[in-house]
């Protein structure tokens, strides 16, 4: 009996501690807002000295900006790659230390993840990241605490075209395409997460790119897309005015925290929820 409500209690506290966190996702940024056509690319789990370094030269043939969300260890096995990533001025963001989840970290761990990945990829391009990643799209209840500590913001994403199974990359692009929407933010995987992931990517990310210029978009970095947000804020007249609005949230010490999501109206890109598994 006893034993029997232990369980139960462990099972409900590790609930509260993980699931129940994703009642505050709601809290990170899903999208920018909806004022321009503009759109960010984001790519998860390089860096990848041999995929990362393809996609960067896709990139520059094309003169795009993006976001990379690096895992912190293979940063470190990898810093050429990262130290090019900065130099093309693409944004360095944070997919934590070792791409654990973060169902299965305690809170001394999470603290870990976020922590020693914050600190090496600052060292590496001498800019601090400013947004972080959850792996699989996973939080619990201590990362919030985390990220303030760090001055980092909680970033999802609004469009995801390839998550745990395997999408064929033509079937992205049209998906890519179809989903688009200003303020979009695009969940892309320049390294082996999913198997075939970034071979998928190569093929798909040209006719992305051309497809959503032809549809007038301009592509952004994440921070691009949340500096216009909030520097609209600061002039609103009212919080929450406009479609899918991030508050900065400050610290003690007056710099930017975690940030809130108004939750969007309708045909802005759905309402926030939380996100399908990424790698």
């Amino acid at each position: 009996m006893i034993l029997g409500r232990l369980a139960v209690g462990t099972a409900a506290a590790w609930a509260a501690y993980t699931w129940g966190a994703h009642l505050l996702t709601p809290g990170c940024v899903w999208r920018g807002p909806a004022t321009r056509r503009r759109i960010a690319l984001t790519f998860d789990d390089g860096p990848d000295p041999i995929w990362s370094e393809r996609i960067l030269d896709l990139l520059a043939r094309r003169e795009v900006r993006a976001s990379f969300f690096l895992v912190g260890e293979r940063a470190a096995r990898a810093p050429e790659t990262v130290r090019r990533i900065a130099a093309a001025d693409h944004e360095i963001a944070s997919h934590g230390w070792s791409h654990r989840s973060l169902w299965l970290c305690g809170p001394r761990r999470t603290e870990d993840e976020i922590a020693r990945a914050h600190h090496l990829l600052g060292s590496l391009t001498g800019r601090p990241p400013r947004h972080f990643r959850p792996p699989w799209g996973m939080v619990n209840a201590a990362m919030f605490g985390a990220l303030r500590r760090h001055q980092e913001r909680c970033v999802l994403w609004s469009i995801q075209p390839e998550g745990l199974h395997p999408v064929p990359a033509t079937q992205q692009v049209r998906d890519v395409l179809r989903r688009a929407h200003p303020g979009a933010i695009v969940d892309l995987h320049d390294a082996e997460g999913t198997r075939g992931a970034p071979v998928r990517l190569v093929a798909a990310l040209a006719p992305m790119i051309d497809g959503l210029r032809e549809m007038g978009y301009e592509l952004v970095t994440v921070g691009e897309l949340l500096e216009e947000r909030d520097v609209s804020l600061a002039d609103a007249a009212a919080p929450g005015d406009g479609v899918g609005r991030v508050v900065a949230m400050p610290t003690t010490a007056g710099a930017p925290g975690t940030a809130r999501t108004r939750r969007p109206r309708r045909g802005g890109g759905g309402r926030p929820r939380r996100p399908s598994p990424s790698p």
